[in-house]
């Protein structure tokens, strides 16, 4: 049985960076061990997640395209113990 993620983000038809800007607001106040599931990313908003979350302070558990009307991507991340903070601009 999949595992419901603890937050679920999706940002199907929403601005990149007001959706990075969110991604990193509740990965911030996640607990460790928590998952967090990004629905809706482009590419570019995909690739640019992984340049505002440190490698350090997550867990990769999916990277998917999901195939629909329209096609989008499905990112699952799993806040590691580590303490690693991400600036959000606040």
């Amino acid at each position: 049985m999949k595992r419901k993620a603890d937050y679920t983000l999706d940002f199907r038809g929403t601005i990149s960076t007001i959706a990075l800007l969110k991604v990193t607001q509740v990965f911030n106040d996640m607990k460790p061990m928590e998952t967090i599931e990004i629905l809706g990313c482009d590419e570019d908003t995909r690739r640019d997640l992984f340049r505002v979350l440190p490698e350090a302070s997550y867990d990769l558990i999916y990277n998917a395209e999901v195939i629909a009307q329209p096609c989008y991507h499905c990112v699952c991340l799993r806040k590691r113990s580590s303490g690693v903070s991400i600036p959000t601009g606040r």
